[in-house]
């Protein structure tokens, strides 16, 4: 039986791709690399279909590899595709290349016929914060009273009729100005800010009642295991709506903690409903101890919170799940 796990990530990714590896090797496995990033100038991708056989074919500048009898797959990262392909082609035909490039990876990725931590199709999925606040509400999950809209009246009414408001962006949200990323953080909404709303015609935005907050959860799921960390995020000013706008000075500040049972059921649940064996998970504690769900993150950073455990749990915790030495949820394309 072939023992090999395959991770998708990126050559800038952080440490925790060499921790699961380790833990990966500790379970007697072998580790295939795929940096897509160095796709399609330098790895190339290779499926052939012939004489009733599939097979396929990853060429690094290192080595060659068959893909078509892995034991698993890890879908962590899919960062910056295609890097140095625009300076090699003429400006009408990049597009379309990077059409395919995309097309071709993630065709590959969707029709491994093995176990997958992680798909594209999965992350997309989750992409709907709308869905997930639907789901976790039905699952018994408190969530915050919510407004998802382009509608400047509709925004401006709820706004009203909470008055005390967040707004936040429901994707990873930037712009760039002069070579420089401004992250587009999480903010209160106040009543002299309305006029401001009008613009919202022009690209939908997310509100939510603001929660008071004893303490900020982010729940790290691997298959069955929960790791489960606290922060006082009231105590910095930069941190007290949104944790991440002050994470650097927030990143030692975090504590392990004990979830009440009937939290950690309703957590499990949700990760069978979306079939899925790992999730990133951001809750609010409010002042009268009620457990508020925010969202899931279909792939959300987990290495500052692993290293807080003994040994990097986190990261063992993801390698038995991929070495099928822990229980996980089967989502092979063909059973």
């Amino acid at each position: 039986m072939n023992k090999t796990i395959l991770i998708i990530t990126h050559t800038q990714d952080n440490f925790s791709i060499e921790k699961v590896t380790e833990y990966i090797k500790k379970n007697g496995f072998e580790v295939i690399r795929f940096d897509v990033d160095l796709y399609p100038l330098q790895n190339k991708l290779s499926t052939v279909f012939q004489n009733g056989e599939w097979k396929t074919i990853l060429e690094t500048p290192e080595n060659k590899y068959r893909l078509d009898d892995i034991t698993a797959v890890w879908y962590r990262r899919a960062y910056n595709i295609g890097n140095g392909l625009k300076e090699e082609l003429e400006p009408k035909f990049f597009g379309a290349a990077m059409g395919e490039v995309r097309n071709t990876l993630f065709g590959f990725l969707e029709s491994i016929d093995a176990y997958s931590l992680g798909k594209p199709s999965v992350y997309r999925r989750l992409d709907s914060k709308e869905e997930q606040l639907k789901i976790a509400s039905k699952i018994g999950f408190t969530i915050p009273e919510t407004c998802i809209t382009n509608n400047p009246d509709e925004a401006k009414k709820f706004i009203l009729a909470h008055k005390n408001v967040i707004g936040k962006m429901q994707t990873g949200f930037a712009i760039y100005e002069d070579g420089i990323e401004n992250v587009v953080f999480t903010n209160v909404i106040k009543e002299e800010n309305l006029e401001e709303l009008d613009s919202l015609v022009y690209c939908p935005m997310q509100f939510q009642k603001k929660i008071e907050k004893k303490k900020e959860l982010r729940i790290t799921v691997v298959g069955e295991d929960i790791y489960a960390f606290e922060v006082d995020s009231q105590q910095f000013d930069d941190a007290k709506v949104d944790w991440r706008k002050d994470g650097i000075n927030l990143i030692d500040k975090w504590v392990r903690t004990e979830l009440p049972a009937e939290v950690e059921s309703k957590i499990l649940e949700l990760l069978d409903t979306y079939h899925v064996d790992y999730g990133a998970i951001d809750m609010i504690v409010s002042p009268e101890n009620e457990y508020y769900f925010i969202e899931i993150n279909a792939a959300g950073e987990f290495f500052w919170l692993d290293n807080l455990t003994e040994d990097n749990l986190i990261s063992k915790s993801i390698a038995d799940v991929l070495c099928d030495k822990a229980p996980r949820r089967n989502n092979r394309v063909m059973v």
